[in-house]
C-alpha cells in the first residue's frame, strides 16, 4: 500500500524587506567589520532573505551606501545657529561636518572613494562657500576653498582614525617610535629636539586650530 504524499507547500509572497532593517544590518555590517565586507549577498543572508529579492529594492551598493548616508546624516546632522560674521560662519560648518564624521569614520572611507555624498548635507557645504563668499572670494574660489576644507577634514580623520586602530590592543612601540628614539641630532637637529615629545604632540586634537589657520590662509590668498 502506497504511502500518502506530503501536502505540497504553497509558495506564497517572500518575506516584506523594509528599509529599517536593511539600514539596520547594513550599519552594523559597515561599523563592525568595514565598507568592504558589505555586499547585496551578505546583506540578504543577514535579514534572511535573498540577493535577488533584495535587488527587488535596491539597485546596487552604490544605492545602499546612499541610504545608508542619508540615515545617518538625517539623525546625527542637525543644523546648528551659525554665526553672522561669514568667516566664523565657514568654521562652525567646517566643525559640525568633521564632528559628525569623527563619530563615523567609515563614512569618510565612502565619501572620499566612491564620490557618493548625502544630500542633506548640502546645507552644510552651502553655508561654507556662501561664507567663503561673504569673505571676499569668488564663487569659483570659495568652490575651490571649500575642496581644501573637506580635503583636511577627511585626511585629520582618516589618519586619527587609522592611527588609533593600530594602537588599540597594541602597546608595541611602533616603527616610527623606534625611529625617533634614535634621531641623530646631527643630521635632524629640530626633530632629535622633540623626538621624545613627538608622539603626545602628534596625537593632539589641534583640529579647530588647523581648520581656523585653513580658512585664514584661504582668504588672505584668495581675497582681492
Amino acid at each position: 500500500m502506497s504511502q500518502p504524499s506530503a501536502p505540497r507547500k504553497t509558495l506564497g509572497r517572500p518575506p516584506r524587506i523594509s528599509r529599517e532593517e536593511v539600514v539596520e544590518k547594513a550599519r552594523r555590517i559597515v561599523t563592525e567589520e568595514g565598507v568592504d565586507r558589505l555586499t547585496m549577498r551578505r546583506l540578504a543572508t543577514e535579514i534572511g532573505s535573498t540577493p535577488m529579492a533584495l535587488y527587488h529594492h535596491l539597485r546596487d551598493k552604490e544605492e545602499l551606501l546612499v541610504l545608508l548616508l542619508d540615515d545617518y546624516t538625517a539623525r546625527t546632522l542637525h543644523r546648528p545657529e551659525l554665526p553672522a560674521h561669514p568667516r566664523e560662519r565657514v568654521v562652525a560648518s567646517a566643525t559640525a561636518i568633521h564632528e559628525v564624521l569623527a563619530a563615523c569614520p567609515w563614512i569618510v572611507e565612502v565619501l572620499t572613494a566612491d564620490a557618493l555624498m548625502s544630500t542633506s548635507a548640502l546645507w552644510f557645504v552651502e553655508q561654507i562657500v556662501d561664507g567663503l563668499v561673504g569673505c571676499g572670494l569668488t564663487p569659483e574660489q570659495a568652490v575651490h576653498g571649500y575642496r581644501a576644507i573637506w580635503y583636511y577634514t577627511a585626511g585629520e580623520i582618516t589618519v586619527r582614525t587609522t592611527a588609533a586602530r593600530r594602537r588599540a590592543g597594541d602597546d608595541r612601540a611602533t616603527y616610527r617610535e623606534q625611529v625617533f628614539a634614535d634621531l641623530d641630532p646631527g643630521e635632524l637637529p629640530r626633530l632629535a629636539q622633540v623626538a621624545d615629545r613627538w608622539t603626545s604632540l602628534t596625537t593632539q586634537d589641534t583640529c579647530l586650530d588647523g581648520l581656523r589657520t585653513l580658512v585664514n590662509g584661504l582668504l588672505a590668498a584668495g581675497a582681492p
